[in-house]
């Protein structure tokens, strides 16, 4: 092992993209960039009202440019000239259409506003019909093409968006040769790629979000795709024929990217990954602990021996895939469509007679009123959940169903809607979020209770994202709730972490990233522990919340009569 060697982790997320390097020998921080997406901040390109989130292929150059460059600098020439690897990893399902020499559609001028040429975001929801389409003809095969994705495929995943886009717009389709996830397109930027063929794509988003599985050597076969609809047809063709494990590299830094950033050609690149998955590595998951990586949405992880879990699949979860996650093991991802996100359109609607009327008053200035809207909004969850922690808990208290992004796992429909019933005049913001925050974990429940009930067994909870951190309530609630303690890991940013445990495994610094989990984890900084007698309470609400979402699924009509 050397002496001094660094890592640099790269985690894309919904709204920023941070870098972090860190010591590979003992895994501490030395520093951190963070660069917010303009274009996205601006909601350019999307449109809510229709569940349509695009996001610019320049917010992600601009910032993987910015952050790499502001680390190196940070770092020193000491520490940049012993760094050995970068890994990066990305939210997904989150493909684009790129031309032959991997470039994205809208970074050509022609495209350059069109959000179909656009990389589409893992939380748009515009290919719901599609999603149905999809499940409909392949239950009318003789082979199950979907038993590796839970049985059901979803409007947040690659065919279905990349189908709906080729319906949509005819330039784009015309013009598009390929099609790439955003995980894999960013090591394929660094390392200088300019032929689409050539790239390297990692096991994590093939398996999971694009139908691929070694028992169907690649992908299903061409004719699954045309049949659905002639414009699939020929396009695995044009995609990959092998998949990699993020522990094995995808190439060097390019000469372009090193000039960028003040980085050696000599820096590795590893292969990419979903932000999640790397999110359990940095939050040090194990086998048969469900690891939650908790932000606006959730992924809920279980890593187990390949030869333990032999035959065994799981309905109605994001799939199960050898060598995603832990490579050497299944990889299991299931998730919430909605939990910050739940929290943040809560903190929306109370806010709005202050964001809209304050900048109206006659009474104080403008420059006042900005300082008091930016003040509140940074109180109101926490001042919320304070208000909450010290309600009684009642059986027949106000209740919610936390579908308002949908429904991810288990058994996923985007088309489900959240709903509040049991209110009165008594009922107020504090419990309408304790509401709220319940509804969350009842959800985070039954993707637990799923997994079981189908023959994986889960012996604890490992708590990680932004939420974890900021939110002691909302953690105590999901241990009453889920009746079995919760581990907070300490690492502010696991994904990035996680990405940098990779990057030291492709550098050799370590054989298996298992090794880097022991060497650079930093353990966990708490443990909630149940209620026995809240999580009696709570085994009763939770019947309620699942005869609750019944009824809206029985009222939801299907894709095909929206």
């Amino acid at each position: 092992m050397p002496a001094d060697a660094f890592v640099i982790g790269v985690d894309f997320g919904t709204d920023s993209v941070r870098s972090i390097v860190v010591n590979a020998i003992n895994g501490s921080e030395v520093c951190s960039s963070v660069f917010y997406y303009p274009r996205w901040k601006k909601q350019l390109y999307c449109n809510v009202s229709q569940n349509q989130f695009r996001q610019h292929p320049l917010d992600y150059v601009e910032g993987l440019e910015h952050t790499l460059r502001d680390c190196v600098q940070k770092a020193g020439p000491e520490v940049a000239k012993n760094i050995k690897a970068i890994s990066v990893d990305t939210t997904g399902s989150t493909p684009v259409a790129v031309d032959q020499s991997g470039t994205p559609l809208a970074m050509l001028p022609q495209f350059a506003e069109n959000p179909n040429a656009m990389f589409v975001l893992w939380k748009d929801h515009t290919a719901i019909k599609e999603a149905q389409e999809i499940n409909d003809h392949a239950a009318s095969q003789d082979v199950s093409y979907l038993e590796f994705v839970g049985g059901i495929y979803s409007s947040e995943w690659f065919w279905a968006k990349i189908l709906h886009v080729l319906r949509k717009d005819e330039a784009v389709r015309k013009a598009a040769v390929s099609w790439v996830e955003h995980c894999d397109w960013i090591p394929f930027l660094l390392t200088g790629g300019n032929d689409i063929s050539k790239i390297k794509t990692g096991i994590c988003a093939a398996g999971h979000k694009c139908l691929w599985a070694e028992e169907f050597n690649g992908f299903p076969p061409d004719e699954l795709f045309s049949s659905l609809d002639p414009l699939l047809g020929g396009i695995t063709s044009r995609l990959y024929t092998e998949t990699f494990t993020a522990d094995q590299p995808a190439g060097h830094l390019s000469a372009e990217w090193a000039a960028k950033t003040g980085l050696s050609t000599d820096v590795l690149i590893g292969v990419g990954a979903l932000d999640a998955h790397f999110g359990a590595v940095g939050a040090q998951i194990e086998p048969y602990y469900l690891s939650k990586v908790m932000g606006t949405s959730t992924c809920d992880m279980v890593v187990a021996p390949i030869s333990e879990v032999k035959d065994t699949l799981v309905k109605g979860i994001c799939g199960q895939v050898p060598g995603s996650i832990v490579p050497g093991m299944i990889g299991f991802e299931a998730g919430q469509s909605a939990f910050g996100d739940v929290y943040a359109w809560f903190q929306n609607l109370i806010s709005w007679p202050v964001n809209t009327l304050l900048q109206q008053s006659s009474i104080i200035d403008t420059e006042t009123a900005t300082a008091l809207q930016d003040e509140m909004k940074g109180r109101i969850i926490a001042a919320l959940s304070e208000a909450a922690k010290f309600l009684p808990l009642e059986e027949n208290a106000e209740f919610a169903v936390d579908w308002l992004n949908g429904r991810r796992t288990p058994d996923g429909n985007q088309l489900l809607k959240g709903g509040l019933i049991n209110l009165n005049l008594a009922t107020d913001a504090p419990r309408l979020f304790r509401a709220l925050v319940e509804a969350t974990c009842f959800g985070a429940k039954r993707i637990a209770d799923r997994y079981v009930e189908q023959g994986i067994k889960i012996k604890g909870l490992i708590g990680s994202g932004g939420v974890s951190k900021k939110s002691p309530y909302i953690m105590q609630v999901m241990a009453d709730v889920m009746n079995m303690p919760i581990c907070i890991q300490k690492c502010d940013q696991a994904s990035a972490m996680g990405a940098a445990m990779f990057a030291a495994t492709v550098a050799g610094i370590y054989p298996k990233v298992e090794d880097a989990m022991k060497a650079m984890g930093s353990g966990f900084e708490k443990k909630y522990y149940p209620d026995a007698n809240r999580a009696r309470i709570y085994e009763t609400r939770y019947k309620k919340y699942i005869a609750f979402g019944q009824f809206i699924e029985s009222q939801t009509p299907s894709a095909g009569h929206e």
